[in-house]
């Protein structure tokens, strides 16, 4: 029969002192005197109590662990995201643990707080919003090593890697103005959400530069999941002159508004033509293929983790500002409007 492992209470016995004392000494708080803690010590070396040296251990930065507090974990992009910094992780001889917001801030502040209760030896952060970043602040003035990913936010002098959020959305529209589109929908979350906020300007932008005035009545706004995408295209396409064209924000929504299209009888790319930004697996296994503006997100993860683990090392460098290109992968969604 295995032996149960020793206890704070098989300690203190051992050693002859209160569990209050022998805690104190194995987690170096209040005060015991050198002999006791010694004692103490030495009790748990010969009983292989480990627990509370592996909690004195996280809580004095002893442990090489970082953070990452994603925005929701079951997004394909953040997921990806995830396994390559873990990867990297595992080579540098860190450990990592995940955390995701779902895109609440408070989720943020919270999962933050909690973690740096850990001594946590840096982080990497998706932030929800730029609205209030005070916990964020509060990291650089601690020199604590951060590296900001997917967005940025004002006032915040650290590493960060972003892609041309803009820039992207605006190829995908210009793409659909030269097909023949006039009336382009818009799929969109939140616009306190940094990424959001860009694709959008991309997607406004485009439509100013070909005389084309954006009208709200093409825009439907919806969190990033699928059911509450399907909602947020049926509204949109129940109007008596709806979209001949959709973009969508991510790969989240692109899977909602394909099954909202199923269930309204709308046929891609016949009914209506459909870009979504972020490329994602079922892309190419629908028929016909989805057109998207693809991230080079096997890049992205392993770019933060490398400013991490360089701020780790005790380069004291500039700050770095890496942004990544998108690309149009045109495929099968897009048919030309024949009536423009």
């Amino acid at each position: 029969m295995a032996q149960k492992p020793a206890t704070l209470k098989d300690v203190a016995a051992f050693a002859n002192v209160s569990r209050a004392t022998a805690a104190r000494a194995l987690n170096s708080y209040g005060y015991v005197g050198d002999e006791t803690a010694q004692r103490v010590q030495e009790a748990a070396e010969k009983l292989g109590y480990r627990g509370n040296r592996l909690a004195q251990a996280l809580r004095n930065g002893q442990l090489p662990i970082i953070g990452c507090i994603l925005g929701d974990i079951q997004n394909p992009f953040f997921a990806r995201i995830a396994h390559d910094i873990e990867a990297l992780a595992r080579q540098s001889r860190y450990n990592l643990i995940i955390g995701s917001s779902e895109e609440q801030l408070e989720q943020e502040v919270s999962l933050l707080a909690s973690l740096q209760s850990l001594s946590i030896r840096g982080f990497i952060v998706a932030p929800t919003s730029d609205e209030n970043n005070i916990h964020l602040k509060r990291l650089i003035e601690e020199n604590v090593p951060l590296v900001l990913i997917d967005r940025v936010v004002q006032g915040i002098d650290c590493d960060s890697v972003v892609v041309d959020n803009e820039g992207g959305a605006r190829k995908a529209i210009e793409y659909l103005i030269a097909m023949g589109h006039r009336r382009i929908g818009l799929l969109q979350d939140d616009t306190r959400i940094f990424t959001s906020r860009a694709r959008l300007s991309g997607y406004q932008s485009a439509l100013v530069a070909a005389g084309i005035d954006p009208d709200d009545r093409m825009i439907s706004v919806s969190q990033s999941t699928v059911e509450h995408a399907i909602d947020a295209t049926i509204r949109l396409f129940s109007q008596k002159s709806p979209p001949t064209a959709l973009f969508t924000v991510d790969s989240l929504m692109t899977q909602g508004a394909l099954l909202a299209f199923r269930s309204m009888g709308i046929s891609i790319p016949h009914d209506v033509s459909l870009i979504g930004f972020d490329d994602f697996n079922l892309a190419t296994f629908t028929d016909p293929q989805i057109t998207v503006v693809a991230q080079p997100v096997s890049e992205i993860g392993l770019a933060a983790a490398r400013l991490l683990f360089e701020r780790l090392s005790g380069h004291n460098r500039q700050t770095r500002q890496i942004r990544f290109e998108t690309k149009l992968l045109v495929r099968g969604s897009v048919s030309r409007r024949q009536d423009v």
